[in-house]
């Protein structure tokens, strides 16, 4: 069954990882600041680790502007896999949106969304998605229905 709102499987990014011992707080589930540091690690697999072992050019120079997380249910100690989906939700000429799952095959965790913005580093400004920064970004983003 699929979930409502949300892509099909070929424009979602998963990253999939254990629980660490130190991500449990003292009560006894994964602590709500950890769920940032997963969104994090998705995010850095999905624009350069991924693509780096596809020999294409990673994405970089990008800035997260916003951050929203709703915690759905505890993630409590498990040996099985947990996984971060994630897909583009609104492309821009220099920021888009993500949408995250924290996940298992039975539950979701969490649920979040983040605004990046396209950067320059060296000028220290914000800049516009370069034509194969848009195609990357475009591969995660579904065609709309309307």
């Amino acid at each position: 069954m699929q979930r409502k709102n949300l892509p099909p499987a070929d424009f979602r990014h998963v990253y999939e990882f254990h629980l660490r011992f130190g991500d449990i707080d003292s009560q006894g589930h994964v602590n709500n600041v950890k769920f940032l540091g997963y969104l994090e690690d998705a995010r850095l697999e999905m624009f350069h680790g991924d693509p780096v072992r596809k020999g294409e050019q990673p994405v970089r120079g990008m800035v997260i502007s916003r951050h929203e997380i709703d915690y759905r249910l505890p993630l409590l100690p498990t040996v099985y896999p947990i996984r971060v989906e994630t897909w583009v939700t609104e492309a821009r000429a220099a920021s888009f949106k993500l949408a995250y799952e924290v996940r298992d095959d039975e539950n979701v965790y969490a649920t979040a969304t983040s605004t990046l913005v396209a950067f320059d580093v060296e000028g220290n400004r914000l800049r516009r998605w370069t034509p194969e920064e848009r195609e990357f970004i475009g591969r995660y983003m579904p065609p709309s229905d309307g």
